[in-house]
């Protein structure tokens, strides 16, 4: 390298220097001192057709340009004349010389660790002479991957390093979808965090909220380049891998001598305040909580405060040698209007059944003659519904229908006005009551069989004991009675029961993979099985344990009248 001067006419910068391609630089922190001494630190240059390039010196070379600008003159530059046949050496000593006053942006870095590469420098050699590692330097080189637009935008300083970031996160397809919004004047694109929750469809995910191995998700892991942070592509996947580890988590648990393990639903925030702190052998249970993000934490040994109350009390009460207070009921595990429409279905097909067997109907009309009921008035079930969406449903029941046809046959057979609502339950009426009498005295054995087997079923008392010993005596299959409905969907408000719903139709993986989901979403898996869509394989005459003949409960918990209700009589009857 060789020391001289050279006049400022015969130089230029160089295509090489690092900062070449930017508007003029800020001098006013140099120019004083360049106007007082001149330019002190020699310029690095390199010789090129008829002058010198400058590689190194940009700012000291505008700064003089300035002062001969206001002189009218400048005496030659100090500069070191560099080979000329080393493009990757100039390109260096640039970066260098412009890193040691300020730090260069990623973008200006890429497009100099891209120049050197073609000048056949490697990786390894760039982040030695650099003093970066090897991976900052594959980072920087990997921004290749956006789009020319859009490092054409970082570099004109039209977006930010944070936006660059989360653009390295997209894809082709969703880098080109922002520029679309970018360049529509009537639209927002989204930038910075906004950007990244964009990529996502939502709340991106990370790997570390990863309860599973990660080798076990099906998916792809996005990361960016700029940091650690890796991020899960498909949500769906994830959340049906974690919510089979979150259900392994709860079994094991339970396995572990835990009294209850709540799985809370998605977002919603673990509140110590509502909950006091309770060791395991005093009854404490685990309360699993799970953030939009996936972030799953287990907080164990806690009642809620209601829950530590009534243990406080019985354990005094066992200490003292008193009689505890009663525990409330348990939740019971289906509401009133569940409980209602349950009782309306089962009883519609009972004693559709009912009306097919006049023996059994015509002993049953005495037994009501004999120990009377609460509609033995003479007096119809009038089928009180819980709501427009219960009476809608029962209406549209197959057994329901069935039945209507036959009141019609009853009424024209017993020549009544055809808009009677019902056979039984008139007003009373002594003219009325003879002319009925009078019209039955006309008919045979078998009409008189048929109408008493109807009047029976048409004054069954809705949600009984005796629904149930009907309905079993008889082997109703309700299958052929019932078919779900919106209004059936609509009234689950247990997430237990709805997860073993799930269980039930779609199989004990799928309920696991969907434990901690919403119970919409938990529904719709069940309709998409009845109904064999969006990839379930369809599932045939599914009846609830609930409808059957005998009824089932879910779970332990207790509270459904008609496992009540039969199980009452149920020892009355002899067993096929």
């Amino acid at each position: 390298m060789q020391l001289t001067h050279i006049p400022f006419a015969k130089l230029s910068v160089s295509t090489l220097n690092m900062r070449h391609a930017r508007k003029a630089p800020d001098i006013s922190d140099i120019l004083p001192s360049i106007r007082a001494r001149g330019i002190l630190q020699p310029l690095l240059v390199r010789p090129s057709s008829g002058g010198y390039e400058i590689v190194a010196g940009r700012r000291r070379y505008f700064a003089a340009k300035a002062v001969k600008k206001e002189k009218g003159r400048i005496a030659p530059l100090p500069c070191a004349v560099m080979d000329d046949d080393d493009d990757a050496a100039a390109i260096e000593a640039s970066l260098i010389e412009n890193a040691a006053r300020l730090d260069p942006d990623a973008m200006t870095q890429y497009e100099t660790f891209t120049r050197l590469v073609g000048e056949g420098r490697s990786v390894a050699d760039i982040a030695a002479t650099f003093g970066l590692t090897e991976t900052q330097v594959k980072q920087r080189l990997a921004l290749g991957d956006l789009l020319p637009q859009i490092r054409c935008l970082y570099r004109d300083e039209q977006i930010d390093a944070s936006t660059l970031r989360y653009l390295t996160l997209a894809t082709k397809q969703q880098q080109q979808d922002w520029l679309t919004l970018f360049e529509d004047e009537g639209s927002h694109a989204p930038r910075g965090h906004q950007l990244k929750q964009w990529l996502f469809g939502g709340e991106s995910i990370p790997v570390s909220a990863a309860l599973f191995p990660l080798e076990d998700y099906p998916g792809e892991i996005v990361s960016d380049l700029f940091g650690d942070e890796r991020f899960f592509a498909d949500t769906e996947a994830f959340w049906a891998k974690q919510n089979e580890a979150v259900a392994a988590k709860r079994d094991a648990y339970l396995a572990n001598g835990w009294r209850a393990v709540e799985i809370m639903e998605p977002g919603r925030h673990f509140s110590s305040w509502e909950y006091e702190k309770t060791p395991k052998k005093k009854g404490g249970k685990v309360i699993i909580a799970v953030s939009h993000r996936g972030e799953v934490e287990a907080h164990e040994g806690y009642l809620t405060r209601k829950e530590a109350k009534r243990a406080e009390q019985a354990a005094r009460a066992e200490a003292s040698g008193e009689e505890p207070e009663p525990e409330k009921a348990a939740r019971p595990e289906v509401t009133q209007a569940m409980q209602n429409y349950i009782d309306l279905h089962r009883h519609a097909a009972a004693r559709a059944a009912l009306a097919e067997r006049p023996d059994v109907a015509h002993r049953l009309m005495l037994a009501h003659l004999i120990a009377g009921s609460g509609l033995w008035s003479v007096k119809p079930e009038r089928q009180q519904a819980r709501g427009e969406a219960i009476a809608a449903s029962l209406a549209s029941s197959p057994a329901q229908i069935a039945f209507a046809t036959k009141r019609a046959d009853m009424l024209a057979l017993l020549g009544l006005n055809e808009d009677r609502a019902y056979v039984a339950g008139g007003s009373g009426d002594g003219y009325a009551l003879a002319s009925v009498f009078a019209r039955l005295l006309a008919l045979s054995e078998d009409e008189i069989a048929r109408v008493t087997a109807y009047v029976m079923a048409e004054t069954l008392e809705a949600g009984t004991s005796i629904v149930e010993a009907v309905g079993n005596h008889l082997a109703v299959d309700m299958s052929g009675a019932w078919t779900p409905d919106d209004t059936f969907f609509d009234l689950i408000r247990d997430r237990e029961i709805v997860n073993a719903l799930v269980a039930e139709v779609a199989g004990r993986n799928a309920a696991n993979a969907n434990v901690a989901a919403k119970t919409k979403l938990q529904k719709q898996i069940i309709r998409d099985c009845l109904a064999g869509t969006n990839g379930r394989q369809k599932v045939e005459n599914w009846l609830p344990r609930w409808l059957a003949f005998p009824a089932k409960p879910y779970t332990k918990r207790g509270g459904f009248a008609s496992t009540d209700a039969w199980g009452r009589v149920r020892r009355l009857f002899k067993a096929d």
